[in-house]
């Protein structure tokens, strides 16, 4: 037998393995391996390059809709004012619950025509903390229930749902834990209601820690190219787009001629909203009206959520799809509802691109070379990032800022993308399978560590297997001397171990008790 050194000469022993090789390969450059390979890799570039395309049809639509805000709606008289019930779902929020409760009875309305709800799930001092505070507000006057619930069936859906069953007003406005309505709000947003096709006005997510780390920096700018252009684009041409769960207000009517909150799914707000739409209601979105919100400040936190954003979509395109494409719409809003509902696919053709990465490197460095191998690069290169890059700067654009002040952003959130991809194949293929899991929070400020830090899992191990294999690929593409490649290649390894060195190093931190705010005194 041959002695382990010849056989493993260094770490990067994939490239020195002589068996893939020759499968690869063969001895004269050529076998039914390689054409394989080149064929399925050819394959899963296509399907890539065609949401890109819809990727840049979106961009395009939000350029030509960018200046045209929507329509001025008419005012309710002051004797028509109608009332508006708050709902504020709450689970083990403990470092955020005084703030949100506090800035929703600081809202300007009516105060006979003002009711919040605080919707608590809560198994922790989250209870206590919200029942004090609701007591003190109640004694001064405002209009607020405490609901809790010690039985979580249907999660943040069936709260919801609880809530709705005593709501006294025609309309609900909801935010979640972490978000911080102004007091204009409603002030500003419910006279569109005085059409009575609105079903919902939603307002755009703002960010109060957007630099606390480079992570949460990475999540504002993806989280504005939703808002920013993609509801922008969407909402302007008259298409299908979602209330995001939080910062908007619903009609009470919109949501029982919809069939209600449904809780089959992770993200129950998606499901509502086409259903909603499917029914002829219609959505408004208000870019100029900033409600902001946390952003998640730790990794696996950050993974949580786009698991279960993820795991979510994926489980209302298999219920709603068949009925929205089938449905008296449009072509284009049927096509645009088709990419919206299964742009996450993306995730199970992006995991065998990086696992044919060496395979596909090694008969590049042995056919290509030059200017061929040069536009070869360029070519696999475009083909994954270069809608994404599209449309990155048009969020940049949007965001008005200089380009270069937040340019370098943008292949920091093309890493952190292909490094979650493990995280948002395993959520896919959850949904496919019809897996179930429950509503898994979103832990916030400083709730974000010890006992309420994001949930971990055995996907950190397949990233760590991913992380080495990117860094033998990059070592085989500068061993070889492929130095056009290297921008791809590096894509890979900068994200993998981004998204490794940010989980394992929280999954470290000591189990200790979150602190118990002070109540805020008046």
């Amino acid at each position: 037998m041959a002695p382990l050194t010849k056989m493993i000469p260094h770490p990067a022993f994939l490239f020195e393995n002589s068996l893939l090789q020759h499968a690869v390969l063969g001895d004269d450059g050529s076998t039914w391996v390689m054409g394989i390979l080149v064929a399925l890799y050819a394959t899963m570039l296509v399907a890539l390059s065609f949401y890109g395309g819809h990727r840049f049809s979106l961009v395009r639509r939000w350029w030509s809709a960018r200046n045209s805000p929507p329509a001025t709606p008419t005012a309710f008289s002051a004797a028509d004012v109608p009332g508006v019930t708050v709902q504020l779902p709450l689970f083990n929020e403990s470092s955020v619950v005084e703030r949100v409760i506090l800035a929703a009875a600081a809202i300007d309305w009516p105060s006979e025509r003002l009711q919040i709800q605080v919707l608590d799930d809560s198994t922790d001092e989250t209870t206590s903390i919200a029942r004090a505070l609701v007591a003190r507000l109640k004694s001064e006057g405002t209009d607020i229930i405490l609901l809790h619930r010690s039985d979580r069936t249907g999660f943040k859906a069936g709260a919801l749902e609880a809530g709705l069953k005593v709501a006294h007003h025609p309309f609900v406005a909801i935010f979640d834990a972490d978000f911080v309505p102004p007091t204009d709000f409603l002030r500003r947003t419910m006279d569109h209601f005085t059409d009575p096709t609105v079903a919902v006005v939603q307002s755009r997510w703002g960010h109060l820690n957007e630099n606390h780390n480079l992570l949460t920096r990475l999540q504002a700018l993806m989280l504005d190219g939703h808002f920013r252009v993609e509801h922008v684009a969407r909402s302007r041409h008259g298409l299908f787009f979602n209330f995001n769960g939080t910062a908007g207000i619903w009609r009470k009517a919109a949501i029982a001629d919809a069939g209600g909150w449904h809780h089959e799914t992770l993200t129950e707000d998606l499901d509502l909203s086409y259903r909603a739409q499917l029914r002829g209601w219609r959505f408004v979105y208000r870019d100029d009206v900033v409600c902001p919100a946390e952003l998640p400040e730790s990794m696996n936190a950050f993974k949580t959520q786009q698991h279960r954003w993820a795991k979510g979509s994926i489980q209302v395109m298999r219920k709603l799809l068949t009925t929205v494409l089938r449905a008296r719409q449009p072509w284009s809003v049927r096509k645009e509802a088709f990419f919206h509902l299964t742009s996450n696919l993306c995730y199970l053709v992006a995991v065998p691109v990086f696992i044919f990465m060496l395979p596909m490197l090694m008969l590049r460095a042995r056919i290509a070379d030059g200017w061929l191998g040069f536009w070869l690069d360029l070519g696999m290169f475009l083909a994954v990032t270069g809608s994404v890059v599209i449309f990155l700067l048009a969020t940049l654009h949007a965001r008005g800022r200089k380009l270069s002040s937040d340019l370098l952003l943008i292949p920091g959130l093309l890493a952190l993308g292909t490094g979650l991809a493990m995280n948002q194949t395993r959520a896919v293929i959850e949904a496919l399978c019809g897996h179930t899991s429950a509503f898994v929070r979103t832990p916030k400020g400083r709730c974000a560590t010890g006992r309420y830090l994001g949930a971990k899992s055995v996907i950190l191990y397949a990233e760590v297997l991913g992380a080495l294999y990117s860094s033998a690929v990059l070592a085989y593409a500068l061993r070889e001397g492929l130095w056009t490649s290297l921008p791809f290649c590096g894509l890979f390894f900068f994200g993998y171990w981004q998204v490794v060195f940010g989980s394992a190093l929280e999954t470290k931190r000591s189990v200790k008790p979150a602190p118990t705010p002070r109540l805020a005194t008046s």
